[in-house]
């Protein structure tokens, strides 16, 4: 699994489609880094070992060519090589020094972070599902011992707030009512009112959320209720 700590590295020498690129992966929850040149790039590379390398073939100093070349040296980290050429020749140069893909400008932001995602699917495939736990970005539920890891750490959870939990992440996307949700908390014994729900959700975010006023996981459907997200890159 694509640990997303490992940022991606930005290797493009202009400044406004680096910022581009930038924007569109941290949208998406990526951590980025940027490098200018080709020597740069190779520092960067071997410092902050990127899980992902977007590398412009067009750079000063070293060409991404020969970046890319070196890279293989050292990482077999992810490459996506970007060039304003469309010869069949320059895409065959690049897949054969080891990069991954191969992406022509001018491209669509939304393109290249679709391509990120799909070759970091493959490199890092996303840990099975069994019968006894469920994986969601960091997020482990293990139902054989009723317990959750966040970051690989256990997260003391109450009854109630493991039961809500368990019962959103067995559906991502799934919408959930609060009067259904009311009726997980009943099983407890709890003593339930509609006001139980928010504040039973409000307390799993705090302990799994990294950001609890921002969720990546337990989503608000206002006027309805809550869902655990289906978004495709915290699979990743």
């Amino acid at each position: 699994m694509y640990d997303r700590k490992n940022p991606i590295l930005i290797v493009e020498d202009d400044i406004n489609t680096a910022a581009l690129v930038k924007t569109y992966l941290e949208k998406e929850g990526f951590v980025t880094e940027t490098a200018a040149d080709g020597e740069a790039a190779l520092r960067k590379a071997r410092l902050v070992k990127p899980g992902f390398i977007i590398l412009d073939i067009m750079l000063p100093k070293l060409d991404g060519w020969e970046v890319c070349r070196q890279v293989r040296t050292f990482s077999n980290v992810p490459i996506l090589m970007l060039t304003a050429r469309e010869e069949e020749i320059d895409r065959v140069t690049g897949l054969s020094l080891g990069a991954d893909d191969y992406l022509v400008k001018p491209f669509s932001p939304r393109e290249l972070v679709a391509r990120v995602k799909a070759i970091l699917r493959r490199v890092y495939p996303v840990a099975p599902q069994t019968e006894d736990s469920i994986f969601y970005g960091d997020l482990e539920l293990d139902l054989s011992k009723h317990r959750v890891l966040c970051e690989g750490k256990p997260v003391s959870l109450t009854a109630s707030e493991y039961r809500l939990l368990a019962t959103l992440m067995k559906a991502p996307g799934r919408v959930f009512s609060r009067n259904e949700l009311l009726d997980v908390l009943h099983e407890d014994g709890e003593i339930v009112i509609d006001r139980v729900v928010d504040v039973h959700i409000g307390k799993l975010r705090q302990k799994i959320e990294k950001q609890p006023s921002l969720p990546q996981y337990i989503m608000t459907v206002r006027g309805f209720g809550y869902a655990f997200s289906d978004r495709e890159h915290l699979a990743i």
